[in-house]
């Protein structure tokens, strides 16, 4: 097999239920020109298995010891052999026209290095619904993103790992995925592109996300502490040299992120923490005034609400808001 035109790269650990699916929608692609390497990073399951059961030439497995999805990803993209590299995770799948849908990006935006469509997000007993993405001018169904922070800091996020396609040269020159942070790093992953590179963006959901169930209960990682994602936004912020008012209020979205992770960890003084950090950076808004009525309320009855705005999301508030605490 020649040189393909793309690179899959699926970091794999432990997924022997859901792999064979993400796999499977990669080999229905429309878009056949392609190599998948699936980074098997310390599996204790039976997906390698799995993996070795699928029969077809462009799939490729390598085996490392457990180091980390940001490892596994970085180690497919050195491995990759394409000029352009998608990331699909090994729980999540494609929609078949995504990796034709990436193309037409490539072919109608060569300006662009980073290239992203929609996605449907799916949880099990709940439903599905399309990622909401506010802030794009109107009637935009494809183009460039001129503000992907102003986007972002409003929206489901508009990159997210299984929906994107990048460049190696780009890719390679911010580091790849940072290594040894433990929620966050794709974020912060697209932020230090998003400053050097333009995004093709289209709005078709052309890949979908699966939800885990446990969202909405006690978390399974506790926030960092440095808060190295934070700090490396904020070095981004002096980096653009002038004030950035659409970056400060994405990073007042990661503050409160953290702040709902702390809540549903019970630790009241810490969500209220970066609700504060939040309110400094970009004031108040309809998310900030929710956090902190639930806040007041005992550990019990917040988490309870907490629940039901997410699994709801009742239309007293603005839906797209709530998707976002």
């Amino acid at each position: 097999m020649g040189v393909p035109l793309i690179s899959i790269v699926m970091p794999l650990f432990n997924k022997e239920k859901e792999v064979d699916r993400a796999i499977r929608s990669a080999i229905s692609q429309t878009f056949a020109d392609f190599e998948l390497i699936v980074i098997n990073d310390g599996s204790t399951d039976k997906s390698p298995d799995v993996v070795r059961a699928c029969r077809d030439d462009r799939i490729s497995m390598i085996d490392q010891a457990n180091q980390g999805v940001s490892a596994a990803r970085n180690r497919g993209i050195m491995e990759a052999k394409a000029d352009l590299v998608a990331f699909l995770d090994a729980d999540d799948e494609w929609k078949p026209d995504f990796l034709e849908t990436i193309m037409k990006l490539v072919s109608t935006f060569p300006e662009a290095s980073v290239f992203a469509t929609g996605y449907t997000i799916k949880q099990i007993g709940i439903g599905e619904r399309s990622s909401l993405i506010r802030g794009l001018p109107d009637l935009f169904s494809k183009g460039i993103l001129m503000d992907y922070f102003a986007v972002a800091a409003q929206s489901d996020p508009p990159l997210w790992t299984s929906a994107v396609a990048v460049t190696k040269e780009a890719i390679t020159s911010i580091g790849g995925f940072p290594v040894g942070v433990t929620a966050g790093e794709d974020l912060l992953t697209w932020a230090r592109l998003a400053v050097k590179y333009k995004i093709a963006y289209s709005i078709k959901p052309a890949a979908l996300f699966w939800m885990p169930l446990s969202l909405s209960d006690r978390p399974e990682c506790v926030p960092q502490h440095p808060d190295i994602v934070v700090l490396q936004l904020e070095e981004l912020s002096q980096q653009t040299g002038q004030e950035n008012a659409s970056l400060k209020a994405y990073i007042a979205l990661w503050h409160r992120m953290r702040a709902t992770i702390f809540m549903r960890m019970g630790a009241k003084k810490e969500a209220l923490h970066e609700l504060r950090r939040s309110i400094r950076l970009a004031g108040t808004n309809a998310n900030v005034m929710i956090l902190l009525f639930i806040s007041v309320l005992p550990i019990k009855f917040g988490l309870a609400l907490y629940k039901v705005l997410k699994r709801w999301q009742l239309r007293v508030f603005d839906a797209k808001s709530i998707a976002r605490l």
